[in-house]
């Protein structure tokens, strides 16, 4: 069965966007309208379980999103892409890089979850097993990663994007896929840029959690931090981001 996603440009560089745990293909907010269409052409594509493949089972892991991404790749008749993942895709992105090194151009996380996972502590741990099925968790989680700052009616509308295009059985098989990822040995020394993106306000996955995971796991990972945005960096400042993804993947092609 073909890979569902939704493709925005034509240009020469070709990326596949890795989305997060309460996203999907059309879950990039203003960002997709923001890619240079001549440079880039990005792939956004769906897991089983969410968007347009809500009706697909699956083991939702991220060994299994790192296969239909390179399933995406042949499909599109590409050799070699770069991987864009935001959050939980940020890991499903180093998947990609430990099991095809050769194909992969450039890794790009906005605040990702890295190849280690996510230790919570038993209150956090209430939260976020609790998401699938109730929905005031998942709101409380997108205020807290998004530092308690942002207005009620866009958290509600996230709250309600996710249960839209995602399966409760993807939730909560996905949360022990990232939370639970322990695969930092298998990292492969690379040559590739590899870049981490990361909001001020994101208490979680921010720029001290990068120091210690990605920084540290792949030593020429090169962090930049955004002001003004929290986990949602597509959601809360597109067009800086847009910018951050251009730098870094400037002079990379196919």
């Amino acid at each position: 069965m073909p890979i569902a996603h939704r493709i925005a440009g034509s240009g020469p560089v070709h990326v596949i966007g890795l989305h997060g745990w309460f996203g999907s293909s059309d879950g990039w907010g203003a960002l997709p309208d923001l890619i240079d269409p001549a440079a880039y052409t990005y792939a956004f594509m769906d897991y089983r379980g969410y968007g347009q493949r809500q009706s697909e089972t699956g083991e939702f892991t991220l060994e299994e999103i790192s296969q239909d991404c390179q399933q995406l790749a042949d499909e599109l008749g590409w050799d070699t892409f770069a991987v864009l993942g935001h959050s939980m895709g940020g890991a499903a992105a180093l998947r990609v890089l430990c099991d095809v090194p050769e194909r992969v151009t450039a890794v790009i996380g906005v605040s990702p979850v890295p190849a280690s996972g996510v230790p919570f502590d038993d209150d956090g741990r209430a939260l976020f097993h609790g998401a699938a099925q109730q929905d005031e968790n998942r709101y409380a989680i997108l205020d807290l990663t998004t530092g308690n700052r942002l207005s009620s009616y866009w958290l509600q509308s996230m709250v309600e994007f996710s249960r839209k295009h995602s399966t409760p059985e993807a939730i909560a098989g996905y949360l022990t896929a990232w939370s639970e990822a322990n695969f930092v040995a298998e990292l492969p020394e690379v040559a590739v840029p590899v870049t981490a993106i990361v909001g001020e306000h994101d208490p979680a996955l921010g720029a001290d959690t990068m120091k210690a995971t990605w920084l540290t796991h792949i030593p020429s990972c090169e962090l930049v931090t955004m002001a003004n945005a929290g986990h949602y960096a597509m959601n809360e400042t597109p067009i800086a981001l847009a910018t951050h993804l251009e730098q870094a993947l400037s002079g990379f092609g196919q």
